[in-house]
């Protein structure tokens, strides 16, 4: 029996990461990997999105400014800075317990890395901090290369992590996936997918709901988009049974 801890988009919400692997056992007061993640008896799961804060107001919590303004390369650089320290210190966890930590590639990563589109929001705020063709910096080569590596899935058994959806075309993040609605809607219009994709269960993010997680135990699927929330999702997996998924729950903290 292996646990399983599954926490949503971080968007630089490195506060309420460290908070919920802090409350599930699996960091201690230095933010290192505990015992039972170490040895392996838990597993922890970050489903994408480390970067890009989702608002002003984040960035200006971020950086420390009054408000946050990206157009000015001062704050750009506030941001970016910020943003590799605590990637840096993620890294450093990892590398302690590579068995143990598992961190998906999500859309806003393949972004940082890529620069191939601007993401943003509706309000019109856009995410250039690693971007400096428009006023942002380089992400450190190291760092880069790290998140290169990250997958995007996790399969244990029948139960997938991935960071949109159980649909091969949703892994990328092409012209395709941004003029496509259906990596926001898929699983109100279609949460028949997991069952079609062969999974027991499915673990995804991407979609923040405001109710937080969002369980479908009917379909087999959990949307964890939830650190806003402040919840987290835990799962108690038994590889050796046809069903591995024991119990499975969202956990606020």
């Amino acid at each position: 029996m292996q646990k399983f801890i599954a926490v949503g988009d971080v968007h630089a919400d490195w506060a309420a990461l460290w908070a919920a692997l802090r409350a599930a056992s699996c960091a201690d007061a230095d933010l290192r990997p505990t015992l039972p993640v170490q040895l392996g008896l838990y597993q922890v799961v970050l489903i994408g999105d480390l970067v890009h804060p989702k608002s002003e107001h984040d960035y200006a919590r971020l950086t420390g400014l009054s408000r946050f303004d990206p157009r000015n390369p001062d704050h750009l650089f506030l941001a970016a800075r910020e943003q590799v320290r605590h990637l840096e210190q993620l890294r450093a966890y990892q590398a302690t317990a590579p068995h143990a930590v598992h961190i998906l590639l999500g859309n806003h990563d393949d972004a940082v890395l890529n620069l191939s589109y601007v993401l943003g929001t509706s309000g019109g705020l856009v995410h250039v901090e690693f971007d400096p063709a428009r006023g942002g910096l380089h992400l450190p080569d190291h760092l880069r290369t790290w998140m290169q590596g990250f997958p995007r899935e996790l399969r244990v058994g029948s139960v997938q992590f991935a960071h949109v959806s159980p649909l091969p075309a949703h892994t990328h993040y092409d012209d395709l996936f941004y003029a496509d609605p259906s990596p926001k809607r898929w699983f109100r219009d279609h949460p028949e997918y997991v069952r079609l994709a062969g999974l027991s269960f499915g673990v995804y993010g991407h979609t923040q709901l405001e109710s937080g997680v969002l369980l479908n135990e009917a379909a087999g699927f959990a949307m964890i988009d939830a650190l806003h929330r402040r919840e987290y999702l835990e799962l108690l997996l038994d590889r050796t049974q046809p069903q591995p998924v024991q119990s499975v729950r969202a956990v606020p903290f």
